[in-house]
């Protein structure tokens, strides 16, 4: 009979994945349409992650894109993409990455589509959005949690 090393026994399977909720404005159409097209966007993206189950976890990914023209706001669009993620076998410090950025890649190509094609029917040229370092974000996100924290330690000594 087989033995299984705990070690090499980590699984990973996308359950689902799916579009949780959507909102686009256009809050100055008609007239924003007559204005020369010279857009600024700003672009604000956070994750959420709830335990469903034992080992089985939905993950969040929420953008909300802003783009103006001027001082008046051409368009907002918000979408939630979410995916239920069975994850099993991992330590408590690789669950850490594989919530806060490992499955945040997997979602936004889709959050990205949504997106773009919302703005294309909402009647703006189409918005690609630039990939995104979930890596890098999550180590950033590591970083301010601990220096939020370091001046609490100083204090109770």
């Amino acid at each position: 009979m087989a033995e299984i090393n705990a070690q090499t026994d980590k699984q990973f399977v996308i359950q689902k994945i799916y579009t949780k909720d959507i909102s686009f404005e256009t809050p100055n159409a008609p007239k924003i349409f007559t204005q020369k097209w010279e857009p600024t966007l700003d672009l604000n993206l956070g994750t959420h992650v709830n335990a469903i189950d034992t080992s089985v976890y939905e993950v969040s990914l929420t953008l909300t894109v802003t783009v103006k023209v001027g001082e008046a706001t051409a368009f907002l669009v918000e979408v939630n993409q979410s995916g239920i993620f069975m994850i099993a076998g991992f330590t408590d410090q690789e669950m850490g990455p594989m919530l806060g950025s490992f499955c945040p890649n997997i979602l936004f190509p889709y959050a990205r589509e949504v997106i773009s094609d919302l703005v294309s029917k909402g009647g703006f040229p189409q918005l690609i959005l630039a990939p995104v370092n979930f890596d890098a974000l999550y180590m950033q996100q590591l970083q301010q949690a601990q220096a939020q924290q370091a001046p609490e330690d100083k204090t109770l000594n």
